[in-house]
């Protein structure tokens, strides 16, 4: 038996020689075939592919549009498709609802704002690699101040319901994307980091805010529990590009760090809807003390009652299951967000919304759907693609350079990066018993610099109720609404850009990488052996 063992390894590993050095051939016979690109060619060569299937082209397509100056002829007849259902859309809406999508129309303005908020955000992500969002938040603010778009008072509602919808999407993707094996297994480091580093920088800002910018105590909390938020959706899309070349995947930092940004979305959003709420609410003000607590404890009851269901109703069998299940998070999301808000109960729709996401999935792998990989995630996922522009170019849109005062900006950005940098430092004092070395340590507290989604959802909110006549009683209320609104901005246009960067350059030299040849080979070996001993 023994020879034979012998003789199984030895043809195993000339089996892995031969595929190496095949695999290095593979790899030589490729960089032969690649081209000597110019630099401006190589620059295209960031929006323009190749096709990944065989495809066809006119004869002359080569000689007039030249790969990769042009893209090829495949992505330019999609794109002409793109072109022409645009246009025919426009001329559908504009023949039923008249001079609103004519040429001076404010939806026609509105929906040209979002498609040139994509399209830069898109060649943004790919000539940088920065974040698309910076892209669009940019596109957003030029538009307002060179006077290329102007939104009335009825339109302004519109774009309030759809920031809250844009915030609707973001919080159920943070409950979908929660495992529970995770939460289990590393429950202590999760909460650790989810809250803790959350609660230092939003007393920092608070405090800061307070001393600095002159905001009275309870906006400084309200605009700190907003600014404390982390970004996934600056963080999320770093780190799974580290994980995927094997970085920190050996302790699961990058599972952990997920999990305990979509923790702390959670709480700032509940917490920011709590202080608003009681900021412009006229009842008694030992009631809505009381209100808080009670709202968290009921959203999350209501929102696992209502996650719970969806792995019964509909039956998991059903042809239409995964549209089924994708409404009833969805809908139920947006009423638990608009009932909680009208009945006052504000901090209730944000947790049950995370915690109906989080149960149904819960629930949802036990029959067979991994976590956030599963057919309504991936539903929630393209409804992103659509709404994300929507939110970064409407909330840049409400940014008027000329009316924001210097020092308020120049104490602001103190303020900021201030506090980013203290949280970061707190985040490796607060991360004790997590089972992480120093540089990991490190690494945790620079990706929780990245600002964006939360701020651009909540920034324009307490504007958005002075300007519609509610008050909290203080003459200066507007001009703190405004500042709410000019830190969140900045927030996204200091920190997004930063913390993506700081997380690609210090990823690779804080973190330990996997070796995956020889974890392919350690698995080819137990896998050899256990069938020798079986046999």
């Amino acid at each position: 038996m023994k020879v034979l063992q012998n003789i199984f390894s030895v043809k195993r590993l000339s089996y892995i020689d031969m595929d190496q050095n095949q695999g290095t051939r593979d790899d030589n016979d490729e960089k032969h075939q690649k081209h000597n690109y110019s630099w401006w060619e190589s620059l295209c060569l960031r929006c323009h592919q190749k096709d990944t299937t065989p495809s066809w082209q006119p004869s002359w397509w080569s000689k007039l549009c030249p790969f990769p100056i042009f893209s090829t002829y495949r992505q330019t007849a999609q794109q002409a498709c793109i072109i022409m259902f645009c246009l025919l859309t426009w001329g559908i809406l504009y023949s039923e609802l008249g001079e609103s999508f004519g040429l001076n129309g404010q939806l026609l303005g509105m929906s040209i704002l979002v498609i040139t908020a994509y399209l830069v955000g898109w060649i943004w992500q790919r000539v940088t690699t920065l974040p698309a969002l910076i892209g669009m938040l940019v596109t957003g603010i030029l538009f307002q101040n060179l006077n290329l778009f102007q939104m009335s008072a009825e339109y302004k509602n519109l774009n309030q319901d759809l920031r809250k919808i844009a915030l609707v999407i973001i919080l159920t993707r943070a409950g979908l994307g929660l495992d529970a094996s995770v939460l289990r297994k590393h429950y202590a480091a999760v909460l650790q980091l989810g809250l803790l580093p959350w609660l230092v920088e939003c007393i920092l800002i608070a405090v800061s805010t307070h001393y600095l910018l002159q905001l009275p105590w309870i906006w400084g909390f309200l605009l700190g529990s907003m600014i404390a938020s982390v970004s996934p959706a600056v963080v999320v899309p770093c780190l799974f590009r580290l994980r995927d070349v094997g970085y920190g995947v050996s302790k699961g930092i990058p599972t952990i760090v997920v999990a305990a940004a979509a923790i702390d979305d959670s709480i700032s959003v509940a917490i920011f809807a709590i202080i608003l709420n009681a900021m412009f609410s006229t009842g008694s003000p030992t009631f809505n003390i009381v209100k808080g607590p009670l709202s968290i404890i009921a959203g999350v009851v209501l929102g696992s009652l209502w996650g719970a269901m969806t792995a019964y109703i509909p039956e998991k069998g059903d042809t239409y299951v995964v549209p089924l299940r994708f409404l009833a998070l969805f809908l139920g999301g947006l009423f638990s967000y608009f009932i909680s808000s009208m009945i006052g109960w504000s901090g209730a729709g944000p947790l049950a919304i995370v915690s109906s996401g989080f149960v149904a999935a819960y629930f949802w792998e036990k029959q067979g759907w991994p976590v956030n990989k599963n057919p309504v995630s991936n539903i929630f996922r393209i409804l992103w693609i659509f709404f994300e522009p929507i939110l970064f170019a409407f909330t840049g849109a409400q940014v008027t350079i000329k009316a924001l005062d210097p020092e308020v900006i120049k104490y602001a950005a103190i303020c900021l990066l201030s506090c980013l940098a203290i949280r970061g430092i707190a985040t490796f004092f607060v991360s004790f018993g997590c089972g992480l070395n120093s540089k990991e340590k490190i690494f945790i507290g620079v990706t929780w610099m990245a600002k964006a989604t939360v701020q651009a959802a909540l920034g324009p909110a307490a504007l958005d109720l002075v300007t519609n006549g509610q008050s909290t009683g203080d003459p200066n209320e507007e001009t703190y609404a405004k500042t709410l609104l000019a830190v969140s901005v900045l927030s996204v246009v200091i920190s997004a850009p930063l913390g993506a960067l700081l997380i690609a350059i210090t990823g690779p030299k804080l973190l330990t990488k996997d070796d995956t040849n020889t974890t392919v080979v350690e698995e080819i070996e137990n896998g050899v052996t256990a069938s020798t001993t079986h046999i």
